[in-house]
């Protein structure tokens, strides 16, 4: 048996792909709709798989993460189609699928899949915790597709 649990869901927004691809795939050094800051990692050149990142909460206005924040990296990237993070914190990690499709009415649909997986713990204590586990992810995709909209209005119109 699997110790992951993944939940998706699907939202729809008005917008062109490109443009909700620059909203949820492109990391910026700041993120106000998520009260995040992302410090990509030393390659240069655009992002793509391999590319790493450290996600820090609030705003590190040109500081340094602090030690122990969660180390991101993406697994998959098809510009405009596909994004997965994979962000790794200490007692588990989160994987997290983007893909974007166009809708019949010229707008985008995002469908999010998101994998928890802990990274410690026994099988008896995972299956204890397998029905909190799963609200708990399925929340996390909900919420997250609650934001779409917000992190789409924050794309500059024609970035």
């Amino acid at each position: 048996m699997s110790a992951a649990t993944t939940c998706s869901g699907v939202c729809e927004v008005p917008q062109s792909r490109a443009e909700v691809w620059r909203a949820l795939a492109v990391l910026e050094p700041y993120c106000a709709v998520c009260d995040v800051s992302y410090v990509m990692g030393e390659a240069a050149g655009a992002p793509g798989v391999g590319t790493t990142f450290v996600c820090a909460p609030g705003r590190l206005d040109g500081g340094p993460p602090a030690p122990g924040a969660p180390q991101g990296e993406i697994v998959d990237w098809e510009p405009t189609r596909l994004v997965t993070t994979r962000l790794v914190l200490t007692p588990e990690t989160w994987t997290t699928r983007i893909e974007l499709t166009d809708t019949e009415a010229d707008g985008t649909r995002v469908t999010m899949t998101i994998t928890h997986e802990p990274t410690g713990g026994g099988r008896v204590v995972r299956r204890l915790q397998r029905g909190a586990l799963r609200r708990l992810v399925q929340r996390t995709v909900d919420a997250e597709l609650e934001k779409v909209p917000a992190h789409v209005a924050q794309v500059p119109n024609g970035a």
